[in-house]
């Protein structure tokens, strides 16, 4: 179901969450073997049913770890899937938190999970975080849309027959690089993403959450308030560039439903909190395709930050994906 909000409400709920937002980090996110480098050439490889392969790709940023479930079939089209704000530096959360192995395990479509990126918004950084001692420079624009395509290309993978998806952190991302890489993706997904970072107070809200989560410096990554790098990665603000192309956008209303019952009182606050940000955020980029006439699946529906319902929701995507890359 979808509600409109104007924008007095969109400013009064954006001030009642700010305070939520300033405590908590901005996504709730949480194995493999251990990883090893691949030859430059391989015929597509098979996967055991459910579970995945680690490789080793080379990057501007060092080594990074991707976890591979291979198409089943051989075919050459692959789903990228970005991790939220906490994504851990062994494994993608979506290998563990979601069943999203078994969900695609029997479809022509290579999964492909980037390992690593916390804090990172899968953005390319003007310089490495100074209040952590950031050894290196996040590069993960041109590492998602240019290093691994072509690594994964040695694999018979394609460059250009993609989807992208992402929760939370990693759902502004994957609009937002699908966005600006048409060639490369013919479908985007965002869960429970904030996708209009570069509206009011949002910066500060991500300063507060950043430090939270590793004491990394928003204004390393994007400079102040109102940088071009803030409108280049806000999905709302460029939306004209998705234009044509399969869109599924998701959001919970903050409200707990049976799949917060595992996680505890303190937890589901944080994440009702956070999921209203998200309801809010997802209603501007809704009115903003709307306006520019562009075709857009958006769902709200009740659910709080968390991955069951990012489970739930890449199962609805699912077919919409498949059909995207032709799979179907």
């Amino acid at each position: 179901m979808a509600t409109t909000v104007g924008t007095r409400t969109v400013r009064g709920r954006l001030r009642k969450v700010f305070g939520v937002l300033t405590a908590v980090a901005l996504v709730t996110a949480g194995g493999g073997a251990v990883a090893t480098a691949a030859p430059a050439y391989q015929p597509l490889k098979r996967t055991q049913a459910g579970g995945f392969e680690n490789l080793s790709v080379p990057s501007s940023m060092g080594p990074i770890q991707v976890q591979v479930q291979w198409a089943a079939h051989g075919g050459s089209s692959a789903l990228y899937l970005l991790d939220g704000l906490r994504a851990p530096g062994d494994h993608s959360q979506w290998t563990t938190d979601t069943d999203v192995l078994r969900q695609f395990v029997g479809d022509d479509v290579t999964l492909v999970f980037p390992v690593g990126g916390h804090s990172g918004f899968y953005s390319d950084w003007y310089r490495p975080s100074s209040t952590n001692h950031q050894g290196t420079t996040y590069r993960w624009e041109t590492f998602l849309t240019r290093e691994l395509p072509n690594y994964l290309a040695g694999y018979g993978v394609s460059r250009r027959n993609n989807a992208i998806v992402g929760a939370s952190m990693g759902g502004d991302a994957a609009l937002t690089l699908a966005a600006h890489h048409r060639d490369q993706f013919r479908f985007a997904g965002s869960f429970s993403g904030f996708v209009h970072p570069d509206v009011p107070l949002w910066n500060e809200a991500m300063r507060a959450a950043m430090q939270n989560e590793g004491n990394f410096d928003v204004d390393d990554m994007w400079g102040p308030a109102g940088d071009a790098a803030w409108k280049y990665n806000d999905a709302t603000d460029q939306a004209e560039l998705l234009r044509g192309l399969p869109i599924y956008v998701s959001t919970g209303n903050g409200v707990p439903g049976l799949l917060d019952i595992p996680f505890g009182l303190g937890n589901t606050i944080n994440a009702m909190g956070l999921e209203a940000m998200a309801q809010t955020a997802t209603a501007m980029f809704r009115d903003r395709v709307a306006a520019l006439g562009i075709p857009a699946r958006v769902d709200f529906g009740q659910g709080t930050h968390t991955w069951p319902y990012w489970q739930r929701a890449i199962g609805v995507a699912r077919p919409m994906i498949l059909a995207a890359l032709g799979t179907s």
